[in-house]
């Protein structure tokens, strides 16, 4: 998470979508930095809304915080996390896809109750607007870098230039068809949220 005071902005860090090679790049330049522990650096919308929010309006007398996060094509996004959980320091723990195809992968997160190997999250639920009404004012497609780029040049009043940082192993990685129904059956917010962003 990155917070940008005078710019009234909070860059949450949905995983998996290049948000430590942007911290890395607009780290020094933010007014807060969370880099750990994960469940902070990756603090959901809600966690956001619960926590930090509060302590922006109440504490600091700052109630005009907008939100920013990137969302990854569903498919691409669960093959970036099982291209990760592939790395040789996962092997033998029961987070690993090591020797699980990426359809068997798929198939267990379509799963309400899954493995720990499937179990990555939601994109969804991350950026769920909130019954408070706060949400995400600005969504980007992680696909789309020169929108977001171009907005956080104007926001912050400087040019971005990002590298690549925690960039998961290479691999060709196919869904069958049947697989991919499934999973645009069981998980349809997350297609749906992602075909909205305009």
């Amino acid at each position: 998470m990155l917070v940008f005071w005078k710019q009234k902005l909070v860059i949450l860090a949905v995983p998996k979508t290049g948000t430590t090679a942007l911290a890395a790049a607009l780290g020094p330049s933010a007014d807060i930095v969370i880099n750990d522990p994960p469940e902070l650096k990756h603090a959901p919308l809600f966690r956001y809304n619960r926590f930090f929010r509060p302590m922006f309006e109440k504490a600091c007398k700052e109630d005009g915080m907008e939100t920013l996060a990137i969302m990854r094509e569903p498919v691409d996004w669960l093959g970036s996390w099982y291209r990760y959980r592939q790395r040789d320091f996962l092997l033998g723990k029961p987070t690993s896809t090591r020797d699980i195809s990426f359809d068997d992968f798929v198939r267990e997160y379509c799963k309400e109750d899954r493995k720990p190997f499937a179990n990555v999250g939601s994109q969804a639920k991350f950026l769920e607007p909130r019954p408070n009404g706060t949400k995400i004012n600005h969504l980007f497609r992680y696909d789309d870098h020169p929108s977001m780029l171009a907005f956080l040049a104007e926001r912050l009043g400087r040019d971005i230039t990002l590298g690549q940082h925690n960039v998961s192993p290479q691999m060709a990685l196919t869904l069958s068809d049947t697989v991919r129904a499934e999973l645009e059956e069981k998980r349809a917010a997350e297609f749906a949220l992602y075909r909205s962003i305009g």
